[in-house]
């Protein structure tokens, strides 16, 4: 089924602006990964999503539909390419780890972007409102009292 190019800019916008939001909370908490990095990360997923589902329509039919080839395998390589970028992140300081929801976050950002390449808009907006809620949970709890320096990352 072809895309028009109108949908796949909607695509890539998208991811960007679901991407830029998660990283502004993560600036605004001082974290290393930031509105850039976020943004790019869910423009980037939304972009091998949209190339895994769309650029190999031409093997999809004959003579090539008996090979082994799997286009989706890119998108699946999201997951294990931001893994890298969420590695570099973490640090370890005395007896405290930082940058562990900074990396969750970056990874959720590839997701994100993942499916809204793949057109799967509603999904994505449940799980950003859902990201966007866990990030803040930390700072509404500690102004109950419930954390205490867990906050560090």
């Amino acid at each position: 089924m072809p895309i028009t190019h109108e949908e796949i800019v909607l695509r890539l916008f998208l991811a960007l602006i679901v991407g830029a939001l998660i990283g502004t909370e993560r600036k605004i908490m001082h974290k290393p990964a930031g509105l850039r990095t976020h943004a790019l990360v869910g423009l980037g997923a939304a972009l091998f999503t949209i190339i895994s589902t769309y650029g190999f329509l031409e093997f999809s039919g004959p003579p090539y539909y008996r090979t082994n080839m799997d286009p989706a395998r890119i998108a699946a390589q999201i997951v294990v390419g931001v893994g890298f970028i969420g590695a570099g992140l973490i640090f370890k300081d005395e007896n405290k780890v930082r940058g562990l929801t900074t990396a969750a976050s970056v990874w959720l950002t590839a997701g994100l972007g993942t499916g809204i390449g793949a057109g799967m808009y509603f999904t994505v907006l449940a799980a950003a409102a859902m990201g966007f809620t866990a990030l803040r949970l930390g700072s509404v709890l500690k102004r109950f009292g419930y954390y205490e320096d867990d906050l560090s990352d």
